[in-house]
């Protein structure tokens, strides 16, 4: 195969991500979690122990040669690769995701397979591309045919689900969730801006935009980063769902968390430096991390309360 080309300048990037409760009852340490991601043999997974546990697979290429997610209907082509990877965060949460850089336009024809393959995560459009109308085409879901990134990144979290070391047995009950964005490059006077929204129960949508010439695997990246913190605060809120506070069943529900999930929150832990303010605008809306404290002062309230022995017990236990 012929030496990877630099990729044209990106008129829109775009990806999905899916997260989800490793389904272990014991987290994997960081050798078996390099075990667990070798997705190919001529790459090493990429590991990392500060600030903590982490774990990267290399990415995985799948040819891609179908219509784009379009808001107005258009019939616009892309032929290409879409990157996909898995990441793993204290060997308990696991992530999967794919993305794509589509150029501005492309060749009025389709070329030759090879041509495609010397860029990949690139999907050239045949003809010219329509960024915004993409954009929203890709956050809205597209139709049946359409390029679904988030069918690729499904396909690799079941490929890593039947791994043999996974014994599914997880510690907590959760649900995984489903993170889908487009990033725009900024214009030369427009700040860069992050668009949060809660779409369904399990999807969130991301609209970006960022400075240009940001590559697609930073930009991913950071919506890794946001679609792990998500997961956080939807499975900590969860797991208050129908437990009454004033019952021992509150313990069962919460304790699990202590263990395996608190220590987790460390947003921009692995976000660049370009990107990183882009978190501010979630702690000032929706308020990712003043609501993940409240959570978290509410659980050891908790578990406070409920070491305590009431008057009652204690007059139980008095022999």
């Amino acid at each position: 195969m012929p030496p990877a080309a630099s990729a044209p300048a990106a008129a829109l990037l775009c990806g999905e991500v899916r997260t989800h409760l490793l389904p272990v009852h014991q987290a994997l340490d960081i050798r078996t979690a390099a075990q667990f991601l070798g997705l190919r043999a001529d790459e090493r997974v990429l590991l990392s122990e500060r600030p903590n546990l982490y774990a990267r697979s290399p990415d995985t290429l799948t040819g891609v040669d179908c219509p784009l997610p379009t808001a107005d209907g258009a019939r616009t082509r892309a032929v290409g690769t879409v990157a996909a990877r898995a990441a793993l965060t204290e060997g308990r949460v696991l992530q999967s995701s794919a993305h794509v850089t589509l150029p501005a336009a492309g060749p009025d024809r389709r070329r030759p397979w090879g041509e495609y393959l010397v860029r990949p995560g690139v999907a050239e459009p045949v003809g010219k591309l329509a960024p915004d109308t993409v954009a929203d085409g890709v956050l809205g879901g597209g139709r049946p045919g359409d390029l679904d990134l988030g069918a690729i990144a499904d396909g690799l979290l079941t490929r890593l689900l039947r791994h043999p070391l996974i014994d599914h047995r997880p510690p907590l009950r959760s649900r995984p969730t489903r993170l889908r964005w487009a990033a725009l490059p900024a214009a030369p006077d427009e700040e860069p801006s992050l668009e949060f929204t809660l779409a369904e129960d399990h999807l969130r949508t991301v609209r970006l935009r960022v400075p240009e010439g940001t590559p697609a695997a930073e930009v991913a990246g950071l919506c890794d980063d946001l679609a792990l913190h998500d997961w956080l605060l939807t499975t900590i809120v969860r797991l208050f769902d129908g437990v009454r506070p004033d019952t021992p069943a509150v313990l069962a529900a919460l304790r699990p968390a202590v263990d395996h999930l608190l220590h987790l929150w460390m947003p921009r832990a692995r976000v660049t430096g370009d990107l990183a303010p882009l978190w501010d605008e979630l702690e000032t809306r929706p308020g990712f991390t003043r609501q993940w404290e409240t959570l978290v002062r509410r659980i050891r309230d908790q578990l406070a309360l409920h070491a305590i022995p009431s008057p009652h017990r204690e007059a139980e236990l008095t022999p």
